[in-house]
């Protein structure tokens, strides 16, 4: 899947599976009426803040209904309007850390407080303009490949390390734990959908940057909620240049 978050995404090290607490010990979790777009925004009321460090889970009351979101952690109070950019929705979501489970959650970071701009189509979507990204130097080393040959060679390179440079033309910073890129190179095709490679990594990169990636690839994975990628390189260190 092209651009989704995965992310990443995105891939559960912080968020860990558990079992339910008993009947009545939590909130009980009121599912959208209606869904949430994953490129969107998710605007709202806040109506309760669980924090645990270094996340939040906030209960939203949102056009849609109630909802959760979990976001890095905040000091929101009761009332304050609240804007989760790129929610990724997971469904049957179990926190370890919280020890219950959540029906629907979205998983974003905080954007700006909700204000003119639609939820389904806030104003940094109608602004931005795509990157156009041209043949990019291959990175070097024995484990040194472009994103097509990455492709190409995906059965072969499965649970190996690859090194990969391209420019970050997604990212999206702590899903799940993890901030997770998108990058092109200028090789591969489009249509192919073998020019542009999800990445999974603690390190920190912006849209636009070259960098140089080195992880682990990894066939087949599939987060849930349709977050599902054929090739994807996870753990991955950056180095910029």
């Amino acid at each position: 899947m092209r651009y989704a978050l995965p992310i990443l995404v995105l891939a559960a090290s912080t968020f860990a599976c558990n079992s339910n607490k008993a009947a009545g010990d939590a909130p009980v979790v009121a599912a959208p009426t209606a869904p949430v777009a994953a490129a969107s925004g998710l605007s709202g009321k806040l109506l309760e803040r669980i924090d645990a460090s270094p996340y939040s889970y906030l209960r939203i009351q949102s056009a849609a209904g109630e909802v959760w979101a979990a976001v890095p952690e905040t000091k929101l109070e009761k009332g304050a309007d609240v804007t989760v950019a790129n929610p990724m929705l997971m469904t049957n979501f179990e926190s370890k850390t919280l020890n219950r489970k959540f029906a629907q959650i979205y998983f974003g970071n905080l954007g700006p407080a909700a204000g003119a701009a639609s939820p389904a189509m806030p104003a940094a979507a109608k602004t931005e303009a795509p990157i156009v990204v041209g043949k990019i130097e291959k990175a070097t080393g024995a484990d040194a490949r472009t994103i097509a040959e990455a492709y190409a060679q995906k059965g072969g390179l499965k649970g190996k390390t690859v090194s990969i440079r391209g420019m970050v033309v997604k990212y999206n910073g702590g899903i799940l734990g993890k901030n997770w890129l998108h990058l092109q190179d200028g090789s591969g095709d489009a249509k192919s959908g073998n020019n542009d490679i999800t990445v999974t990594t603690k390190d920190e990169a912006a849209k636009g940057q070259t960098v140089t990636i080195q992880g682990v690839l990894n066939l087949d994975k599939d987060f849930g909620s349709g977050y599902a990628y054929s090739v994807i390189v996870e753990d991955a260190k950056v180095v910029k240049k």
